[in-house]
């Protein structure tokens, strides 16, 4: 009987160790497919540096209850303070939390979305936006939108809206974002979408860079 026993113990060892290797090549897959910027993980998050990083806010994101919400979370402030690695490390949580994300830069999405229009592949490009858990937007905001960039803004976050999650990072204020979108009756329609049930963070402060080498905006 220990035989069979031990025989038993050691079969689900093996179960339990394929379960998670089975995992972990789904979680790296998934932080592959996300493309962050930076090599960035919550544990890592730095609370010394004075930029008005409220600790217990970041402690209830990291759960990723707001992603299960279909939340989203707008990260503003100057340059230097950490925002894209916030953003890179709430999505690279995600991601172990077996959420999908992607990251990209604002401008970069504009123009590839530019390309996938003219050579047809504009609505399996907006589809594939659109399934995904996480969308990271960095750099929100450094021009005013085109009528084309409001409009695929709009398309973006009307599919997304109530579904999945947005994460937006800007060196403007929120209050900003209106006039440098453009289009007043877009604007309210985008900015609705955004907003409404938004967890918002405002960091302050002098960069971070000169401490930090491997820390970018």
């Amino acid at each position: 009987r220990r035989l069979r026993r031990a025989g038993r113990l050691g079969s689900g060892l093996l179960v339990d160790r394929e379960s998670t290797l089975r995992e972990n090549r789904r979680m790296q897959t998934r932080l592959r497919q996300a493309k962050l910027r930076q090599n960035a993980c919550i544990e890592d998050i730095d609370f010394r540096h004075t930029r008005g990083l409220d600790k217990s806010l970041v402690a209830r994101l990291a759960g990723c209850d707001w992603i299960k919400n279909r939340q989203n979370l707008l990260i503003t402030g100057p340059t230097g303070v950490g925002k894209s690695y916030l953003a890179c490390a709430f999505a690279q949580k995600a991601c172990r939390e077996g959420y999908s994300a992607v990251y990209i830069r604002t401008a970069r999405l504009f123009e590839d979305l530019g390309l996938a229009r003219g050579d047809g592949r504009y609505m399996k490009m907006l589809a594939g936006i659109a399934r995904t858990d996480l969308l990271i937007l960095d750099d929100f905001g450094l021009a005013p939108l085109t009528q084309e960039q409001r409009h695929d803004l709009l398309e973006i976050l009307e599919d997304r809206n109530g579904l999945r999650s947005t994460l937006v990072t800007s060196q403007l204020s929120v209050e900003f974002w209106h006039e440098q979108i453009g289009d007043p009756t877009l604007a309210d329609a985008i900015l609705d979408w955004l907003v409404h049930n938004a967890h918002i963070m405002n960091l302050k402060g002098d960069t971070m860079r000169k401490n930090r080498t491997n820390l970018t905006d």
